[in-house]
């Protein structure tokens, strides 16, 4: 049965507060209308459009919570960290972000979110990546969106942390990564020297 329109938009804001980072294309199909019906709705609930929602939760929460690198550096947008936990961000693939002959995007755009968010949800002044292991599971094409999630793992045997990520298109695997992390406070804690130091 179709909802009334005021029980639609009602529905609408309560599904975009626990979900802001929804698509207006998801969003119209999570309510059997077109995308211009989810803009409308949107506009009238004075709703900023989704890119908008983004920077704000973004600006608002993760700018004083990244200590490895500025937020501006990380590549993609991201959208949720626990620092020494875990991280998500997103990445729109642009025509700058694809190979010109075949609209695919190039390997190092989803290299470069990947390690930015390794990077970035490690608790420390100064992270490197020390070492990665990363398979390519399917082509990501232009206008796809792709969406990493990062966990740390632990430490490992050499003293470096260990941070698994994943990215998806959708529910779709594209991208695998383990991530091996060079951390100036766990090597002094530890009394583990890093074998580039004097």
């Amino acid at each position: 049965m179709r909802k009334t329109k005021r029980e639609r938009q009602r529905m609408l804001k309560e599904t975009i507060e626990k979900n802001p980072f929804i698509t207006d294309e998801e969003l119209a199909e999570q309510f059997s209308v077109s995308i211009q019906t989810i803009r409308l709705d949107r506009l009238e609930l004075s709703i900023p459009e989704l890119r908008e929602r983004i920077k704000h939760v973004a600006e608002k929460s993760f700018a004083d919570k990244v200590k490895s690198l500025p937020i501006e550096e990380v590549v993609g947008e991201i959208i949720d960290i626990a620092l020494d936990k875990s991280a998500i961000s997103i990445f729109d693939v642009k025509a700058e972000h694809v190979f010109r002959r075949n609209r695919i995007a190039r390997g190092h755009h989803l290299f470069a979110q990947a390690n930015s968010l390794a990077v970035a949800v490690i608790n420390d002044e100064l992270a490197l990546t020390a070492k990665a292991n990363i398979r390519f599971t399917r082509q990501v094409k232009e206008n796809e969106r792709v969406v990493a999630k990062a966990k740390v793992k632990g430490i490992n045997e050499n003293g470096r942390t260990m941070v698994e990520v994943n990215s998806y298109v959708g529910q779709e695997l594209v991208f695998s990564g383990e991530f091996e992390m060079y951390r100036s406070n766990i090597a002094k804690k530890d009394g583990v020297d890093d074998e580039n130091s004097d």
